[in-house]
């Protein structure tokens, strides 16, 4: 079984490599990081569903409507769409806006100046290398579990396949084998899921006594907590913002967001059905949980193999873009780097994250951290859109930000200390308080202080 393994996931990797190299970048720094005006609505749209799609969505839905129901698992997949379809609606201003553009930070820089774009990047930074160690740290963990082979290994092996091809080809890459992997992930959830959900043994009879079932207040308070967490983290992830230009045309931007959330909508809620149906049967969720694997102990042995391949899938089409989207990020941010540079600066971001997917910790807490963080600054991002929100605006707005995500903690504590506490997530539970007043603290004071301050002109600022 491990020669097998093996060799199925060096044959998918080698496939990778081979479709990414194909697309090898020629024109230039800028076409390298942006495949500016190229791509058609579908591409897009499957390019926005392979990216999304990493290692998590084997584990967080099926944990979330094991444990909390359905009425959680919609909220998690309208969370997960939630910023394709943004990016679809407000994608086209954004073109107009800034049509030479390569980055959220330059949006910014091009309203609110650069000290609010410094913030935006270290924020979207944090939550890109979050996003990376925890892919690469999961896929070492489904490894180790599906084929008794060493995690570690394939790790290694993930992070230098898909930094080969993104290193030589850049955003086209990625995004040519984005359009396979979204297509082969849904042939593969398909097979998975028909044999762990449709399989069942003889004796595995629905039970209304393990369905989850916390409370309505309980199912929509985590919903809505997924929905603002996963919503405002997404819109921080620059590699989202790189498919805004690559777009052909407005049309495209459009036709793809729709076509990529709704994708994401069906794949979140299949599987956080499965979730659903491992507490409905009864089955051991282990500890900690993971309901989809409890699963497929259930099925039949063949499914093993697939279910590898579908979890390389998934972490390859993420990490190829988190690699070039911190690249571009980069580069946008120093200014003076060419594409020799780009190339070196893929290759030295991913030595500090391989080495924390290495240590086999949980980055869950860092990640709902992050997550917070950007809550506290999506709602002053996004108002850069409006020419009658002033810079002073956005930046008084992401620190009342701050200051809201501590309220509620402070507010059930009674001290600062609590509230600082509850907005550092210990045991890793995600709670609605902190995010919920993150979210509303930066909106209002954004358009208090955006409705008293003299209006500003638009391109006034500096970037």
């Amino acid at each position: 079984m491990p020669a097998l393994t093996l060799a199925a996931i060096a044959a998918a990797l080698l496939v990778f490599i081979g479709l990414g190299l194909r697309a090898r970048h020629t024109a230039g720094l800028d076409d390298y990081l942006t495949a500016r005006r190229s791509q058609s609505g579908t591409t897009v749209g499957l390019s926005f569903l392979a990216s999304g799609m990493g290692a998590w969505i084997l584990f967080a839905p099926p944990e979330v409507g094991a444990f909390v129901g359905p009425v959680a698992v919609a909220g998690y997949a309208l969370g997960s769409a939630l910023p394709f379809i943004i990016l679809g609606l407000l994608g086209p201003a954004i073109r107009r806006r800034l049509p030479s553009g390569r980055s959220l930070t330059e949006f910014t820089a091009s309203r609110f100046g650069s000290g609010f774009r410094h913030w935006v990047a270290a924020l979207s930074v944090l939550y890109m290398l979050c996003f990376l160690a925890a892919e690469l740290t999961a896929i070492g963990a489904i490894t180790s579990l599906l084929s008794g082979v060493d995690g570690q290994y394939v790790i290694i092996a993930v992070a230098v396949a898909t930094l080969l091809y993104t290193a030589i080809g850049g955003l086209r890459a990625s995004l040519v084998t984005d359009r396979w992997q979204a297509w082969l992930l849904i042939a593969l959830i398909g097979v998975v899921s028909y044999g762990a959900l449709g399989l069942a043994p003889a004796g595995a009879t629905p039970s209304a006594g393990h369905f989850p079932s916390p409370g309505l207040g309980t199912g929509l308070s985590v919903a809505a907590t997924l929905i603002i967490a996963v919503t405002a983290a997404n819109l921080f992830h620059q590699g989202y913002w790189q498919r805004v230009w690559a777009a052909r045309d407005d049309q495209s931007l459009r036709r793809g967001a729709l076509l990529g959330g709704a994708a994401t909508i069906v794949v979140v809620a299949v599987l956080g059905g499965a979730g659903v149906l491992a507490a409905v049967r009864g089955l051991d969720l282990g500890t900690p949980p993971i309901p989809f694997f409890a699963l497929l102990g259930d099925a039949p042995g063949w499914l093993t193999l697939p279910a590898l391949v579908l979890a390389i899938t998934l972490v390859a089409s993420s990490v190829d873009t988190l690699q070039n989207a911190l690249v571009s990020l980069g580069v946008t941010e120093t200014g003076r780097m060419g594409l020799s540079g780009a190339r070196w600066l893929t290759a030295l971001l991913m030595l500090p994250v391989v080495a924390l997917a290495l240590q086999d910790i949980s980055v869950l807490r860092l990640f709902l951290i992050a997550d917070l963080l950007c809550a506290t600054a999506v709602v002053p991002l996004l108002s850069g859109l409006s020419d009658r929100v002033p810079p002073r605006a956005a930046i008084i707005g992401a620190i009342a930000g701050l200051v809201g995500a501590v309220i509620p903690g402070s507010l059930s504590g009674g001290s600062i200390a609590a509230g600082l506490l509850a907005a550092s997530f210990p045991g890793a539970t995600p709670t609605l308080g902190p995010f919920l007043g993150a979210l509303l603290g930066s909106a209002a004071v954004t358009w208090l202080v955006a409705r008293l301050a003299p209006l500003s002109r638009p391109g006034s600022v500096p970037g």
